[in-house]
């Protein structure tokens, strides 16, 4: 046998090799970083509805988070470990009991809300905002129900809850959401990961 048609022979079976490795013997995905959030929010605001689907669950029946619960969100690149809190009067004040430990907030308020309750979401996201286990952590503020007729653009929540002045130097984003438009509702969450991968950037945006 020529020695020509011998290299051929070789590079054919290196080339071989290498296609088997790379589609054989691939190693398993680096595993997803996770990271353990709390969220709050008034009863109504839309908390457990807006997680419900960001799990692919069943979205009928659901009634509002009476204490709290924990769920796994999955995202491409991280996976977040969801604290929600309920939001009824007689559970707000035991919120900072379940800070402890969290590494970013979701605060989301019902944009379409009266405004009574309105001033009352505004009073929380003041008090979080402010509280020394969270004043530190990034924040994704979702002006939720903004497929409602009566609902406060981005900009009106933020001028409404003087955002700029209150949490300047501050990690935030705030941005509008609703269950009708869920994309654009991951695209937000996308947006807090990086925040939480990347603690020294301090973004303040909508």
């Amino acid at each position: 046998m020529s020695e020509h048609v011998q290299l051929c022979l070789a590079l054919c079976r290196i080339g071989l090799y290498t296609c088997f490795r790379t589609l054989c013997c691939k190693g398993p995905p680096p595993p997803r970083p996770e990271y353990d959030v709390v969220c709050i929010g008034l009863t109504g605001a839309g908390k457990t509805s807006l997680l419900s689907r960001l799990c692919s669950e069943a979205s009928d029946g659901i009634v509002p988070t009476t204490g709290f619960s924990i769920k796994a969100v999955p995202f491409p690149n991280a996976i977040l470990n969801v604290k929600e809190l309920g939001g009824a009067d007689n559970i707000k004040k035991y919120w900072s009991r379940y800070y402890q430990g969290s590494q970013g907030v979701v605060f989301v308020l019902d944009s379409a809300s009266s405004d009574e309750d309105l001033e009352a979401a505004r009073n929380e996201l003041h008090s979080a905002l402010q509280h020394p286990q969270l004043c530190t952590l990034p924040f994704l503020i979702l002006a939720n129900h903004q497929d409602k007729p009566a609902a406060r653009t981005p900009n009106q929540v933020k001028k409404y809850f003087e955002l700029e002045p209150l949490a300047r130097g501050k990690r935030w984003i705030l941005e509008g959401s609703s269950t009708d438009n869920m994309e654009a509702v991951k695209e937000s969450f996308s947006q807090f990961i990086s925040l939480l991968e990347d603690k020294d950037t301090e973004p303040a945006r909508i």
